[in-house]
Order: structure tokens, then sequence, then C-alpha cells
């Protein structure tokens, strides 16, 4: 099937979109020292740009969660392939996503963490796709909400293929 590329949102607008999200985060953490968990693989190009423009201190580490593998819709079936290493006990926890979609994926992470005990989780996405969603999840700082379509860019990917384009764009299928 032929496929096209589009941009949704370019570079400029994810910048200033980042931006707005840092001041209210800065005005949230000011003084917490807080986890920051970025999750693998499609919220690292967010993450970066992200924590470049906060002013408190801060600790990072990643999660990689599984399930897209290389299909457009979610399998359902959540796996972590790698957990966090930095203990979260008692601490504030920030996770950082790039999309929420169904929101299984945010709510099994979210509900595996709480049983770690932190003084606070809450999650940042740059994305949310509220038309998508399956599983009732409270997404804390919400960057852009986006139409129902498949996105890629910006770090997010179709089958590991596109993640480095600089801006967010939808795949259109052609039907000629």
């Amino acid at each position: 099937m032929n496929h096209r590329i589009a941009v949704l949102y370019p570079r400029a607008e994810i910048v200033t979109t980042i931006k707005k999200l840092a001041g209210e985060l800065n005005k949230e953490y000011a003084g917490k020292n807080p986890v920051v968990i970025g999750v693998l693989k499609g919220a690292f190009v967010f993450m970066a740009d992200l924590v470049r423009e906060l002013s408190f201190p801060l600790e990072i580490d990643f999660v990689r969660l599984a399930s897209y593998g290389e299909e457009q819709v979610s399998s359902g079936e959540v796996e972590i392939l790698a957990d966090i290493r930095l203990a979260v006990k008692g601490r504030h926890v920030l996770i950082v996503e790039d999309i929420i979609d169904t929101g299984k994926t945010i709510a099994f992470y979210k509900k595996y963490l709480k049983d770690k005990k932190p003084a606070s989780i809450k999650i940042c996405a740059l994305l949310d796709k509220p038309s998508h969603r399956e599983v009732k999840v409270e997404v804390d700082y919400i960057g852009m909400t986006v139409p129902d379509k498949f996105l890629v860019g910006y770090g997010l990917d179709w089958a590991e293929k596109y993640r480095n384009l600089p801006d967010i764009c939808y795949v259109e299928e052609n039907t000629d």
C-alpha cells in the first residue's frame, strides 16, 4: 500500500508548545527534585527538548514499554522491556510520554509505579489523542490534542521509521 507523509505540526509550533509545558512544570516542581521518566522509544526527542527548558534539579531515567510492535494499532498487551534503575519511593515522579492514545500503556505503567510508593506521579504528554481512548487516564500536562490520524516524526515511528523527522506528521494512504 502506498502512503505519503504530511506535516501536521511544524517544528516551530512544537518548540512553542514545549516552552509552555516547561513553564507549567517549572512552577510545579520547583524545589522538588523529581525523577523524570521518559517512555522509550517515542518520547526521547520530546524529553530531550523538554528537560533543557526545565530550571529545577531533577534526575532522569527511562522505561521501555511495548504495545505496538510494527502495527498502526496497539496490541493491548503492555510489556516492560527495560525498567527504570532509580528508586522512586517517596519521590515525586513525572512520566514523559510522546502520545497518549488508547491510554492502556500509560495506565499500566502508572499503576506499576504506584506500587513503588512515590510521593506523587504526574504525566506529561506532548500529544493527546482522546478519540482513541479505551482506558480512562488522567494526563496532568498536555501539549496538543491531536486528530484521529496515525502520527510519525519527532520521535514517533511507524515500524521504527520516521522518528527522525523534525515535524509531527501524519500518514496518508494513497488509494490510487
